[in-house]
């Protein structure tokens, strides 16, 4: 009896552990396919295949965070933004954030998203990541609200688009795209490929065991500076500012094959 009860805390402990929002890691030499990546190179060797997550529909926000700059690259975010503290200033930007107004890149009234590492500015880029568990569970801080102890192993889908930022409030309004069905229409199909979750913290050496199915929309949209910095002070992810960015992986043994 008493190791029934043993046995009961062990599995239950895993399952919470499970939830937390740490991030795994793991050895580049024995991982799955990896992100971010080129999207427009559709080639890739990495041999690990898992089944495609399921559509928007049939899944459930778990968390919705952004990193300065383009983690992604594409013909519409091709400027590379150099090598960065922390990742805070690598990635890629919009071709359109060098194309801005005067009116567009106004400064603010107050600091936008601002932290002791950085702060956003008008035409700066960003990367939005919306993403999806096949788990029953509600939006909420981390990564660790995407599973539940009666779901340790979801599915993860990840939408993406990139955004150039503008002192505009006609341009889109970052606290009305809420919802993964919500992204902008006119930004190009989705290219769709099997990667992982991304962030600073790994590398080509250091790489991520989670699975993940990736959609990235390959062309920039306009996005309302002032939207995305009255988001960072009120929103159920306690997300307040920019994440760092995880360089661009380009070994072809760390990427998927994306299917044309």
């Amino acid at each position: 009896m008493k190791h029934h009860i043993v046995l009961k805390l062990t599995l239950l402990i895993i399952a919470l552990q499970a939830c937390t929002p740490k991030k795994p890691k793991m050895n580049c030499e024995n991982a799955g396919p990896q992100t971010p990546r080129d999207i427009d190179s559709y080639s890739g060797t990495n041999k690990t295949l898992f089944a495609q997550a399921l559509p928007i529909s049939d899944m459930n926000l778990c968390n919705i965070h952004f990193h300065k700059n383009a983690e992604h690259k594409a013909k519409d975010f091709p400027i590379y933004a150099g090598d960065g503290d922390k990742g805070y200033n690598s990635g890629y930007q919009c071709t359109m954030s060098k194309h801005l107004s005067e009116a567009e890149l106004a400064p603010t009234k107050e600091k936008i998203c601002h932290s002791k590492l950085n702060s956003l500015l008008p035409g700066d880029t960003i990367e939005v990541h919306w993403v999806l568990s096949s788990c029953d569970v509600k939006p909420a801080p981390t990564l660790g609200a995407c599973s539940s102890a009666s779901c340790i192993n979801p599915q993860l889908r990840v939408e993406t688009q990139v955004f150039t930022l503008v002192n505009d409030t006609k341009a889109l309004n970052f606290n009305q795209i809420q919802r993964a069905s919500d992204l902008p229409q006119n930004t190009g199909t989705p290219v769709e490929f099997l990667g992982s979750t991304t962030g600073p913290s790994f590398s080509d050496t250091v790489c991520s065991p989670l699975q993940v199915t990736w959609s990235v929309r390959p062309k920039c949209a306009k996005l309302d500076i002032n939207s995305v910095g009255k988001w960072c002070k009120d929103n159920i992810f306690d997300e307040g500012q920019a994440h760092g960015v995880r360089k661009l992986v380009i070994k072809p043994e760390l990427l998927s094959k994306i299917k044309k």
